[in-house]
């Protein structure tokens, strides 16, 4: 099959749906022509030309192996946009890569009815150890993206929350901030972690107050950032994500008795990063080398490379914008 089939299916030029299945350049078409893009190569099963044309020189064809994806932090792509964006990353390089990826599946489901045989699987976010055994007895191809390192349980792909948090807590206390807050969840996070030992490592006092535990969610990052405003006089606050950050902004913006400004730093940096209001500070975790990354290890897997668990680590940067402020005396 074709780019100019997927093409006539979606009502587009091939040359779009080139640039879109390449990845070539992010403004190439809109969100919603990608998603019929995408939606048409995997219907078709299409096979980028450089693969197809190794699997033609092999003597002996192999079949296409297939990749299914497990969302262990969330229900739905739709409810975080950094997991909806990791997916996207993710897409690209198992298409790229030639593989097939089979079927798209949350913890509930899984519960619910049995996965499709698959080749490999990819775990999006952090895992129960339950989860991992049940994994593990359908297939030893498995790959973790997260941020919460485990003990080696799997071949994993991490940006360490904990450190994009002790980053974040430095980045303010250089801008002066003492009365650091943190919003966001508090149970096994390795954020909140790093959030605790930075402010302990400089002598600042953890409290209570300062802290509210939730759903790591636009909804409830405004509802946090409301009880804080009310009972704390932090003048910063860490974000444990985007979602949730991009809610305590929205409280900052309505009126209020004080009106006094509090500074957001949050860990993601998702697109929607670059046109909130005001433009979020934020520790960008980087996906498309972190979704390239988990498909070169399970790859490897696959083909007997590697026997012993491992782990590849990448670096979190600050990315400056308008949501973070020094403050003055």
């Amino acid at each position: 099959m074709s780019l100019k089939k997927i093409a006539e299916m979606v009502g587009t030029s091939p040359s779009t749906v080139s640039r879109v299945l390449n990845n070539s350049y992010d403004t190439c078409a809109s969100e919603e022509l990608k998603e019929k893009i995408w939606a048409a190569a995997r219907e078709i099963h299409y096979v980028p030309n450089t693969y197809a044309r190794e699997l033609k020189k092999q003597r002996t064809p192999q079949r296409q192996r297939s990749v299914s994806i497990v969302l262990a932090r969330v229900r739905s792509l739709e409810e975080d946009s950094f997991f909806r964006e990791l997916y996207r990353d993710l897409e690209i390089q198992i298409f790229q890569a030639g593989l097939l990826l089979d079927e798209v599946v949350n913890t509930e489901e899984m519960s619910e009815k049995e996965m499709r045989e698959t080749d490999g699987i990819v775990i999006l976010g952090r895992s129960s150890g339950r989860l991992l055994t049940a994994l593990q007895e359908r297939t030893r191809n498995l790959v973790g993206i997260w941020r919460n390192p485990t003990d080696f349980a799997i071949d994993e792909v991490v940006c360490d929350g904990r450190k994009a948090a002790e980053q974040a807590v430095r980045y303010l206390l250089a801008k002066g901030h003492r009365k650091i807050g943190y919003i966001g969840d508090c149970s096994y996070e390795s954020r909140y972690v790093g959030y605790c030992d930075t402010m302990i490592r400089h002598q600042l006092p953890l409290n209570s107050e300062d802290i509210f535990e939730t759903d790591q969610t636009t909804g409830a990052g405004y509802e946090a950032m409301q009880a804080l405003l009310a009972r704390s006089e932090i003048t910063a606050v860490l974000c444990a994500n985007d979602m949730t950050a991009f809610g305590a902004l929205k409280a900052l913006a309505e009126p209020r008795e004080s009106g006094r400004p509090v500074a957001v730093i949050s860990i993601d940096d998702v697109r929607e990063a670059q046109t909130t209001t005001p433009l979020l500070t934020t520790i960008r975790i980087p996906r498309g080398d972190m979704a390239h990354m988990a498909v070169q290890v399970l790859q490897d897997r696959m083909r007997h490379g590697h026997t012993e668990k491992l782990r590849v680590e990448f670096t979190g940067r600050i990315v400056e914008r308008e949501s973070c402020f020094a403050l003055n005396g």
